[in-house]
């Protein structure tokens, strides 16, 4: 695992956490995860979720993913999926908004793994080079994803070739992100 992607998660959790906590008085919440049990439930209203980042109880894993597609990948994926539990949380980056995905609980870890798996697939099966997202964007036509080839960070048009590089490392990408309160 790469120990300075987890230190950069971390640290961008706590950002995100002090954002929520300065601007509302409370946790991040999410109405998305309402009723979805995970450790990280802090408490509930009536339609929403508060959340704190946790350590997981039992260790995250990408083997899964590798066992099934036979491939290695990069230490930044395993560091950025395998460091903690968390919600998901709303970002933007150079002015678009995204939505940072995070693993809720080790049950979900197996969810995370399919969709992986999913989109790899679908990647060798239009022999694209493979990537592993890590957050959504507005379009349902357009993820972030890191290179499984080169580590870089991409907003990658799902079925598309061409990318554009949205930052050389995601330690990188993870220092620019602005939290934001939904």
């Amino acid at each position: 695992m790469d120990y300075q992607v987890s230190q950069s998660l971390q640290d961008f959790t706590r950002r995100y956490l002090h954002h929520w906590q300065s601007l509302t008085g409370n946790p991040p919440a999410s109405r998305a995860l309402y009723g979805v049990p995970s450790p990280c439930v802090v408490s509930e209203d009536d339609s929403r979720v508060f959340w704190q980042p946790r350590q997981p109880q039992e260790a995250l894993t990408l083997a899964g993913v590798e066992r099934a597609m036979e491939m290695r990948l990069r230490p930044e994926a395993w560091a950025f999926y395998c460091t903690q539990l968390a919600g998901d949380m709303t970002v933007s980056h150079q002015g678009q908004s995204l939505e940072l995905l995070q693993v809720w609980s080790e049950a979900d870890g197996v969810r995370i793994q399919e969709n992986l798996i999913g989109h790899l697939l679908m990647q060798k099966r239009l022999k694209i080079a493979p990537t592993v997202f890590i957050a959504t964007t507005d379009s349902e036509l357009s993820l972030v994803s890191v290179s499984n080839l080169t580590g870089e960070v991409l907003l990658e048009e799902v079925g598309r070739k061409k990318n554009t590089v949205l930052a050389p490392t995601l330690q990188d990408f993870l220092s620019r992100l602005v939290p934001c309160v939904t």
